[in-house]
């Protein structure tokens, strides 16, 4: 299960922890993905395109 979004198909940063001695480890950023039916389909959307889609419709 692949954590991207459907429609623009972002997927997820890598980034680093630093801990307090400033040792890095790699870690990722996620988006935040929903899980919304769209035209009778069950897709994952990040929000950023369910906001711009909710502004599109109105």
């Amino acid at each position: 299960m692949s954590r991207r979004c459907d429609v623009c198909g972002r997927k997820p940063l890598t980034a680093n922890n630093r801990s307090h001695s400033m040792i890095a480890t790699k870690r990722k950023q996620f988006l935040n993905l929903q899980s919304k039916k769209i035209d009778g389909k069950k897709v994952k959307i990040c929000t950023n395109c369910l906001k711009t889609m909710a502004k599109k419709t109105n």
